[in-house]
């Protein structure tokens, strides 16, 4: 028998010593595309979290491989091909009712925000948060009006996607903020309402510079600007703490979650509690997890069931637009 090689997963945050009282669930995500990041084919980001036991969870998965007759993992897309997947779904979200949610992200909004948490504030681990405050106002505006102008709005996102992609950049590039500078001017002159036209005209060329630059010299305060699963761990975290509660993250290892951003993403959902409701997280392999695994299918399920009628129920549909502060959208299985 070969022996399991497998590299320990890496990354995570040390659970604080001495813990009592705390709520520990099991994340994964969905839609992640990388440096495409406006793919698409998956036009949403979708992150799902799971209060269950691990025997809770190995049960799930055993019944889920039992209904499909087959022993490897269980992955949304063919659930949702199967014959029988409005049964299977009543079936999971029954189970999981109460003890799961999820949080979408619409991955043209999460642009449209970060245009306006790097160019017309100083950008923090808040942003595009619940804990951010006046930005998603704007930003929202300038996601409505740019989805009705077609070809001109999609030029500017990607302009935006090909600017502060520093990676090997040890400057940044004048000819990405003069084609970005370019796309805000032809998107302005789109006519897309006089708010959007007011966050286009604030985008300051000299302040963009001066944002790329720190990019590029790898400014630690600055959270990764093409990275939704931040925002969205925080968000997760943010909703099974309530007032009081902390929050241990047992999570599939992703290359976004470094101990130095998970403490800076600590201390910022600290803001007005005593203790940061994030008590740690801890990196693993998914399959040693099986409640990873149900958060992995629930994430895909979610993504891809985004774009037509609501498949979670029992909990509400809340759009951050609602609430003024962001570009999120939560469906809890409550």
């Amino acid at each position: 028998m070969v022996a399991d090689r497998r590299t320990p997963p890496q990354g995570g945050l040390p659970p604080t010593a001495g813990l009592a009282g705390v709520v520990e669930i099991a994340c994964d995500e969905s839609g992640f595309s990388g440096t495409n990041l406006l793919d698409a084919a998956t036009p949403v980001f979708a992150h799902a979290s799971v209060d269950l036991r691990p025997d809770e969870a190995a049960d799930l998965v055993a019944g889920l491989r039992s209904g499909f007759r087959r022993s490897d993992e269980v992955k949304s897309g063919r659930f949702l091909r199967g014959a029988h997947v409005d049964e299977g779904l009543a079936w999971l979200l029954d189970a999981l009712s109460g003890r799961a949610h999820v949080h979408l992200i619409d991955k043209q909004h999460f642009v449209a925000s970060r245009v306006v948490d790097l160019f017309l504030a100083e950008p923090t681990y808040a942003a595009g948060t619940s804990l951010a405050e006046g930005s998603g106002v704007s930003a929202l505006a300038l996601y409505r009006a740019g989805r009705e102008v077609g070809p001109r709005w999609d030029r500017f996102l990607q302009a935006f996607v090909a600017l502060v992609r520093t990676k090997r950049r040890r400057q940044p590039s004048r000819g990405a903020v003069q084609q970005f500078i370019q796309a805000r001017d032809d998107l302005a002159g789109s006519g897309p309402g006089a708010e959007a036209e007011h966050v286009l005209a604030a985008i300051d060329p000299a302040h963009v510079w001066d944002v790329l630059t720190r990019l590029a010299q790898r400014d630690p305060s600055i959270p990764p600007p093409l990275e939704p699963l931040l925002p969205a761990l925080a968000e997760t975290v943010l909703f099974w703490s309530g007032v009081h509660r902390q929050v241990l993250v047992i999570h599939d290892e992703q290359s976004a979650l470094t101990p130095g951003r998970l403490q800076r993403l600590q201390q910022v959902l600290a803001q007005g509690r005593e203790v940061s409701p994030l008590a740690g997280l801890v990196s693993v392999d998914s399959r040693d997890d099986p409640r990873v695994q149900v958060a992995d299918l629930l994430a895909g399920v979610a993504r891809r069931s985004a774009g037509r009628t609501c498949m979670i129920t029992g909990g509400g549909q809340r759009p951050d637009a609602a609430a003024g502060h962001g570009y999120t959208t939560w469906n809890s299985i409550r």
